[in-house]
């Protein structure tokens, strides 16, 4: 092939000319290397957090603060390039001073337009699997000697007789997954979870709850799920999962352990966190403490006005029992987002009569259409082509956000157009719709605001046959002593209310857990920057102070889907094992107290 358009020799071309920048100290050509629209994802490896730098003075100024300690090298492809359009596509590996990683750059006029960056292991300090394994006994006769199960109860007494590095407040498939990780690097940690039981959570909510995302989306680290595993996984089947996937990953827990306060110690470097176990207080001293509390915050429990009147049941969505005990009953839901529509269908499920009280617009968009459209790289098909979790994982994250709306709008018109008679049929029942603020679906509206929409598992068709009574465009005035009362004045006769308000942001469990001042310093958890609703700007191009150092030092954040746990709880795990192991570890850009 002629050199200039063999993918492959122009892509290690770039690579070499860019490594022969970085180790010159020459920003001005690293700058020179990249078009006119540029970005630039880095995932650890140069910054030592998750951080994009957009457009050519920040991608120099980030060379200029990185290179000589990063120390990049030995860029070589890693698969075939492959010339698409106008643009060639090429993964690469390579080194730095300190760990290995993969990466993306796409070409543009043998110049780069985006640029992809992640430490995928530290060198020294590998995790030992395949041909690395551990041998597991000693083979012999040996005095004394220490089994697997000794070992097991010695790891047991951390928190006790030991302090673990890493305290991780939360036993979700969040905490679960980066304590795997974790243990797999040998960095001390323990988890605490307030409930009885790993998987509680799960089996806790209603009886009718599925996952809305499939079995290729949500696959832990290292224990994908097996190929029967169903395509949307019923609750009490994934809380099982993980009280299994906390034993066989060996994930020192504490069950009904709950964290009644932290305090940094800014001398001494460490936290000190009281939790109540089983009835006794403990008090740990770990060096990091991570929030895996889940995305949502403290529930929104509205006040309405007549509350104390009202004689019928009224709790929030995160309390729902099921629908069980609710037949021939009238019941009110109050809102129209994942949780109201879900615990809407489960009532009338169960015999009841009820209304949806919508107050403002709400994305929907079907279980099928999504997975159809929206979500390629985690399928069958997929799987098929060589595609893994990680590997798609890797795919997925080396689009910059930025660039995201532009691919996402096409999707959901194709989205809108399969689906003209089943939004036509919401429609038509009053159900107000929205496709995003710029029509980017649910693509955007999650790593904006994770809240707002609908993945529709069979709710939207009992809306819109009317089984489902729906009043849209109001709220709630207050409440009698039997009804709820709208805005407008329409009585809806009530025995049972249900809040699907919502919940507050992640930082609201820092507040609680550690004080309001802390909290307010950090900042928000989630979001983007787009300035569209309830993600105030400036722009910041990743999820703020997720996986990624906060101002409040050895206080870090996970949380997010199963896809997400799963793949930033890596990035999370290294930048805490750089520091177990007193690596020199200096963020770029390091984050500043966001304004009190």
């Amino acid at each position: 092939m002629h050199h200039d358009t063999d993918p492959d020799a122009l892509a290690q071309a770039w690579l070499d000319r860019f490594a022969q920048a970085l180790s010159s100290g020459d920003a001005s050509a690293v700058e020179a290397l990249f078009a006119p629209e540029c970005w630039w994802r880095d995932f650890v490896a140069f910054t030592w957090t998750i951080a994009t730098a957009e457009g050519r003075p920040a991608i120099r100024a980030r060379a200029t603060a990185t290179a000589a300690a990063t120390r990049a090298g030995r860029f070589a492809l890693e698969r075939p390039a492959v010339a698409n359009g106008g643009m060639v596509e090429a993964w690469f590996r390579f080194e730095t001073a300190l760990g290995r990683g993969i990466g993306q750059v796409r070409l543009v006029d043998g110049l780069a337009r985006t640029l992809f960056t992640t430490l995928r292991e530290l060198k020294g300090f590998e995790e030992r699997n395949g041909p690395t394994r551990e041998a597991g006994t000693q083979h012999g006769a040996i005095r004394g000697r220490r089994t697997w199960a000794d070992r097991r109860a010695e790891e047991a007494r951390l928190g006790l007789d030991r302090q673990p590095y890493c305290l991780i407040v939360g036993g979700g498939q969040g905490g679960l997954g980066l304590a795997a990780r974790l243990k797999r690097l040998g960095v001390p940690t323990l988890v605490i979870d307030s409930l009885a039981r790993p998987g509680d959570a799960w089996r806790r909510r209603y009886r009718s709850l599925c996952l809305h995302d499939p079995v290729w989306y949500d696959h832990m680290p290292y224990l994908p799920f097996p190929e029967h595993w169903p395509v949307y996984t019923p609750k009490d089947k994934m809380g099982d999962w993980l009280e299994a996937y906390a034993s066989i990953m060996e994930i020192d827990l504490w069950s009904a352990a709950t964290c009644r306060s932290a305090a940094y110690d800014e001398a001494g470097a460490q936290w000190t966190v009281t939790v109540d176990r089983d009835g006794e207080a403990h008090v740990l001293t770990p060096r990091h403490l991570v929030l895996a509390t889940g995305l949502s915050g403290v529930p929104n429990e509205p006040a309405y006005p007549g509350m104390e009147r009202f004689r019928g049941a009224h709790y929030h969505s995160s309390r729902h029992p099921g629908g069980a005990g609710f037949a021939g009953k009238r019941c009110v839901v109050v809102g129209a987002n994942n949780s109201a529509h879900d615990i809407a269908a489960d009532l009338w499920e169960h015999g009841a009569a009820v209304t949806m009280v919508q107050r403002s617009p709400t994305l929907v968009v079907r279980a099928e259409s999504l997975q159809r459209h929206g979500r390629p790289l985690y399928s069958e098909e997929a799987v098929a082509a060589g595609i893994d979790a990680d590997r798609a994982d890797l795919i997925a994250a080396s689009t910059p956000y930025a660039l995201l709306p532009d691919l996402l709008k096409p999707v959901m018109r194709r989205i809108r157009e399969d689906d003209a008679a089943f939004y036509a049929s919401l429609t038509a029942v009053g159900f107000l719709l929205t496709f995003g603020e710029d029509e980017t679906g649910i693509g955007m509206m999650y790593p904006r605001r994770a809240s707002g929409y609908y993945i529709d598992v069979g709710a939207s068709g009992l809306i819109a046959s009317g089984e489902i009574r729906l009043e849209s465009g109001r709220g709630v005035s207050h409440l009698t002593e039997d009804a709820v009362v709208l805005d407008d004045g329409t009585v809806l006769p009530a025995d049972l209310v249900v809040s699907a308000t919502g919940y507050g942001p992640m930082t609201d469990w820092a507040a609680r857990l550690i004080s309001p001042e802390v909290a307010a310093r950090v900042g928000p958890c989630w979001g983007i920057g787009s300035g569209t609703a309830r993600d105030p700007g400036p722009w910041h191009g990743e999820l703020r102070n997720m996986w990624t150092p906060t101002t409040q030092a050895g206080l870090w954040f996970h949380g997010g889907n199963l896809q997400q746990s799963r793949h930033f709880s890596r990035y999370l795990a290294l930048q805490l094992k750089a520091r177990y192991e007193g690596l020199p570890v200096a963020v770029h850009n390091a984050p500043v107290p966001a304004s009190q």
